[in-house]
């Protein structure tokens, strides 16, 4: 039982983790990355779809995306769902595909975006913390449960074994956030 409620727990920080690791991937930094495409919906068909059905991502060179769709009618709503995004980049169309050329992060805009990078920190580490709640809530009732109560020496071991996954899991997530950071700070 605890063994189970254990890995379970390992099972959800990790799930926490890479949700951390996506958040970052979605920040924009000064290099291009298709990621930041991931939520423009384009209207196209009569419905509402993601960029990537509609048409490929590649970066040619470290400042520039280039959007190819798959149908060529598809440009100009292509064009429009990244307008209406919150992608912040104006998109060139040359009759064949867009390109997005990602222009380099001012000092201010560094900043705003390490913020970001720091609270989405918080809330993965926030994440990994009510996973460590909820296991000691269900400890404790294992504990005063009819059928198979835990000791409290088996209380007392599995809580610190939570509390090294935890900081187990909080130290990756600050190093990750480290890696970001250090990323955006290049010039």
């Amino acid at each position: 039982m605890v063994a189970e409620l254990l890995k379970e727990a390992e099972e959800r920080m990790k799930k926490s983790i890479e949700a951390t690791r996506h958040e970052f991937s979605l920040i924009r930094t000064g290099r291009a990355n298709p990621a930041i495409l991931e939520h423009v919906q384009v209207e196209a068909y009569g419905t509402v779809m993601p960029l990537n059905q509609v048409a490929a991502v590649t970066v040619p060179d470290p400042r520039q995306l280039l959007i190819t769709p798959f149908d060529r009618n598809l440009l100009s709503a292509i064009e429009k769902g990244i307008l209406k995004s919150d992608v912040n980049i104006t998109p060139t169309n040359d009759g064949t595909s867009i390109r997005l050329v990602i222009p380099p992060l001012n000092e201010e805009r560094r900043k705003e975006l390490i913020k970001q990078v720091h609270k989405k920190a918080e809330d993965g580490r926030v994440a990994v913390r009510n996973v460590r709640h909820d296991v000691i809530k269900r400890l404790q009732a294992q504990k005063k449960a009819k059928e198979n109560p835990l000791s409290e020496d088996e209380e007392r071991r599995a809580e610190e074994q939570v509390k090294k996954l935890v900081d187990k899991y909080v130290a990756e997530i600050d190093q990750i956030t480290k890696v970001k950071e250090a990323e955006m700070l290049e010039v």
